[in-house]
């Protein structure tokens, strides 16, 4: 019998996931200031977990100076 695709990898867990352990969501609380040394982890507040998108890389000219739009607009322009 196969294994599904998803079993296979041993990083699965590093991979976004939507629900956060309770140790988790304690740990981002703190960080925010919303924890309360001594209070109880029934009823605890909803934390938001997104994903972070990573930005794209710039591009770099054969002279070294980085490309922008405004720079590539003037040369269009001219």
């Amino acid at each position: 019998m196969s294994r599904h695709k998803t079993l296979k990898c041993k990083d699965n867990l590093a991979r976004h996931r939507n629900v956060l352990t309770r140790a988790e969501r304690i740990e981002l609380l703190r960080e925010t200031g919303r924890w309360v040394e001594g209070s109880s982890v029934v009823g605890m507040i909803k934390v938001g977990h997104r994903k972070v998108s990573v930005g794209k890389k710039v591009k770099e000219k054969k002279g070294g100076e980085e490309a922008t739009d405004d720079k590539k607009k003037e040369e269009t322009a001219s």
